[in-house]
């Protein structure tokens, strides 16, 4: 019966419904994946029914504008990504033009971009290009989104509150940011804590935490819940807020994946909500109407796959029981 089912699903099955689903798992939503795919949102409606219909299994349970996936649709996730990752893999093995690409690629970046999906996906680009040199800048968000809308530069992994005219632009990285405090601070090591006791602590900010700016929802968090402390430290770079946290300037928010070494060597301090604050996503951005050479649209093509091959929950701590080097 097996065979039989599999044989019936090998003649029948549309791959392009499983890169369908596919982006509809990554983008968490069925408008966002139809942006995405340049396609109309009755249409990615249509095509995941379509791969219901096929695989007689429910994939998707639907809570109010959010959905979550079922165990089948868990699993025919993983499945398509191998699949997708084979035949990202068998178009880059086939084409022996790679070693003839040539070029610079110009990529502005925001300070530490932590990935391990990120960091094999530059080295699998360079043993497929290695005729292609890379050069990587860090910046600012806003200096990053005004660098692209002027074409200097290939692409920018950035925050980007909204989208923004002239500028694709692709989720590549999901952040939750957090409170802590670091180990020289009063509050380090005291549990349990409530939000009322953190009111009055100073804060360290990034320097874009500011209303408006890429980092403003942390702004408009103190804001909601009453902190009356000052801003005594601040930096543009994520690696600086971190160190002043830690030598206890005062309580700062940071991405949870980030600190995950520091809270087991006991540098930081986990404080209130337990829950989080907010997200703050990093994206991949280009302008689309920059002429592009080979080398760039190289480095985006591959970029785009490896996005296909990756959720975004496997970017952030690296594939389960497997190397992450598919672009």
């Amino acid at each position: 019966m097996r065979v039989e089912i599999a044989r019936f699903l090998n003649d029948r099955l549309d791959w392009n419904l499983l890169r369908t689903y596919l982006v509809i798992m990554q983008e968490r939503s069925v408008s966002r994946a139809a942006a995405r795919l340049h396609v109309t949102q009755p249409a990615v409606s249509q095509a995941l029914k379509r791969l219901e219909d096929t695989l007689e299994r429910k994939l998707i349970e639907r809570r109010g504008p959010h959905f979550v996936p079922t165990l089948a649709g868990e699993e025919v996730y993983r499945i398509a990504s191998d699949i997708y990752g084979n035949i990202s893999r068998l178009e880059t093995e086939l084409d022996e033009r790679t070693d003839d690409i040539t070029g610079s690629i110009r990529l502005l970046s925001v300070s530490r971009i932590e990935s391990p999906v990120y960091d094999e996906f530059l080295a699998e680009f360079h043993r497929t290009y290695p005729r292609i040199d890379l050069q990587i800048e860090v910046m600012r968000s806003s200096d990053i989104i005004s660098s692209l809308l002027q074409k200097t530069a290939t692409a920018g992994l950035s925050l980007c509150r909204t989208p923004i005219d002239k500028l694709e632009m692709r989720c590549f990285l999901h952040q939750r940011y957090a409170i802590f405090c670091g180990r020289h601070h009063r509050l380090f090591g005291k549990s349990p804590l409530t939000m009322e006791d953190l009111l009055t602590e100073n804060f360290v900010s990034f320097t874009s935490d500011q209303i408006g700016d890429s980092l403003s929802p942390l702004t408009v968090f103190r804001d909601q819940k009453g902190f009356t402390g000052r801003i005594v430290a601040s930096s543009a770079s994520l690696d600086e807020v971190r160190r002043l946290i830690f030598a206890g300037y005062g309580v700062g928010c940071l991405p949870e994946h980030i600190v995950r070494d520091d809270l087991a060597q006991q540098r930081l301090w986990r404080l209130p909500p337990e829950e989080g604050l907010v997200d703050v996503d990093v994206h991949l951005l280009w302008h689309r109407d920059r002429k592009m050479n080979a080398a760039d649209h190289a480095f985006l093509d591959s970029m785009e796959r490896c996005m296909q091959r990756y959720s975004l929950a496997e970017r952030l701590v690296g594939p389960i029981g497997q190397t992450a080097t598919r672009i």
